[in-house]
């Protein structure tokens, strides 16, 4: 790696969870592939008073329980832990500051870094305000007329609503510029998502058909199979629509119909995303139940064990009307995709944990089989598997073999975990790297963040105004309120019910 990449990364939040699951794990992995520059340390800061030597053997611990590399030896991973240190530090403090600011030039004086600085806010929401211009204060953000950079990583969520995401993006551009700014959403990290782009504009067999001449509409389900565990107070304050939809899942709808950007860079990919949010067809609060449904999970029982209701979930209120569950129709008003539905699903406790894209094609214009006393082929679909079972489906319809001209259904899949010498490295491992490179591509940019949010505040405004609005109890374990079915305009479309595994999920489902 070039030499103007060498870096100190600085942990903002150094002995949370994230830090411990995916953090170092990610950073790690960078490290056994070689990834990382040649000079480079890692800083961490938090309220926790270890020294150097005490956070170098806790963070040897995180990764030994937490690295999806399992093979590491032992000379390896203490060589890496020789690049970290630790600063105590009181993020709100500003006097606490400048022993941040001694201790980032001794590690840069020691291992000739140049200046290169990333602050990783793995912290609360609350504390980017405080700790951005903490740094500011100090001068931290500057960087050099010609060599040195300096760059700002901030985890969702990007506020509240669209009044709270446009005053922290005034904060943080009020210290750093935008270009310095990346705002971290691991769904775009991850490699199917990525691949979406290769799929589209590295084969001339599927951009063609990527329109609403050949689409019937579009699915895209995020299901997680647990509830909100520890997360109640957090998830009570948010909800599903503000924890999954402004988000990942916009994100990923801005990638399935994002239009061919003409250089493949960050100002050109995210130039066109920004145009797919700010064609989202507005959702008036009088539509709000014709095009979207919100859900709760309420006490059921899952492979014979008792599961708890929302409601009865620790730190959440009793009486709590905050989705669990969220169901959108909605439409990108372009040339593109004019009055092609695309239907968007998230919840907790749902049958299994899966995330995937479902291109539904039209019907063809003819049914030239129909006669027959078989006909089993359903529209064509292209599925596109995020996680698990990472991979690409085309559902068919062929001819069976032998007499008469009964037509099945048959699926051409492709799986990532068929390329037996491939790692797919995780989603924080490729984001990472990508800001040490300085490449912002999968990163989200304010005017897309405010965009998006603008597009759900007021449904969110609907659901909390008007308690007349429906909160549907859904069983846990179950895919959600069956209202979700109200969406679709046809009455015999219906949702895909995905399964763990991606093929033959005719013949059995794996949950």
């Amino acid at each position: 790696m070039a030499q103007e990449n060498n870096c100190i990364i600085v942990i903002f939040g150094a002995s949370g969870d994230l830090t411990k699951r995916k953090l170092m794990p990610a950073i790690y992995a960078l490290y056994r592939q070689n990834l990382l520059p040649k000079k480079f340390a890692i800083l961490g800061i938090s309220r926790s008073p270890y020294s150097d030597d005490a956070f170098r053997k806790k963070i040897v611990s995180d990764i030994k329980t937490y690295a999806s590399l399992k093979k590491a030896d032992q000379k390896q991973l203490g060589a890496f832990s020789k690049h970290l240190y630790y600063q105590a530090l009181d993020a709100t403090d500003i006097n606490h500051y400048e022993e941040l600011k001694k201790k980032l030039s001794t590690i840069d004086k020691k291992l000739k870094i140049g200046g290169n600085y990333i602050y990783y806010l793995s912290t609360s929401p609350s504390l980017y305000t405080s700790i951005a211009n903490n740094i500011g204060k100090k001068d931290l953000q500057k960087e050099g007329k010609t060599s040195s950079w300096k760059r700002i990583i901030i985890e969702k969520p990007f506020g509240r609503d669209l009044k709270s995401a446009k005053a922290l993006n005034a904060d943080l551009q009020s210290i750093f510029d935008e270009d310095q700014i990346y705002r971290i959403d691991h769904y775009l990290g991850k490699e199917t998502v990525q691949d979406i782009f290769a799929l589209r504009f590295a084969n001339g067999i599927f951009e063609p058909l990527w329109n609403r001449n050949y689409v019937s509409h579009i699915e895209i389900t995020a299901a997680e199979s647990i509830g909100v565990e520890q997360r109640g107070g957090y998830y009570d304050h948010y909800g599903a629509m503000r924890d999954m939809v402004q988000n990942h899942l916009l994100q990923v709808l801005g990638t399935i119909a994002i239009e061919p950007p003409s250089f493949f860079n960050a100002t050109n990919v995210r130039n066109e995303s920004v145009k797919v949010f700010e064609s989202l067809r507005p959702i008036k609060p009088s539509e709000v139940t014709k095009y979207a449904v919100q859900g709760q999970y309420v006490a059921s029982k899952i492979r014979g064990e008792q599961v708890l209701g929302y409601r009865q979930e620790k730190d959440v209120a009793p009486d709590s009307r905050t989705a669990t569950f969220v169901a959108l129709k909605l439409y990108v008003d372009n040339w593109r995709w004019g009055d092609v539905p695309f239907y968007i699903r998230t919840g907790k406790c749902l049958p299994t944990r899966v995330t995937e894209v479902v291109i539904h094609f039209k019907k063809t214009p003819h049914h030239l089989f129909t006669k027959t006393e078989l006909c089993e082929a359903t529209p064509n679909q292209l599925i596109i598997r995020i996680q698990p079972d990472e991979g690409i489906l085309l559902k068919i319809g062929m001819k069976k073999p032998g007499a008469g001209f009964d037509i099945k259904e048959v699926g051409m899949d492709f799986h990532y975990s068929d390329l037996a010498d491939a790692y797919i490295p995780e989603a924080y491992e490729r984001l990472i790297l990508d800001c040490i490179l300085g490449d912002a591509t999968h990163y989200a940019r304010a005017d897309a963040v405010e965009a998006c949010w603008k597009f759900v505040d007021p449904i969110i405004k609907a659901w909390e105004s008007n308690s007349k609005i429906k909160m549907y109890g859904y069983p846990a374990g179950t895919w959600g309120p069956p209202e979700v079915r109200n969406l679709f305009d046809d009455p015999s479309d219906d949702w895909r019910y995905p399964c763990k595994n991606l093929s033959n999920d005719g013949e059995y489902c794996e949950l």
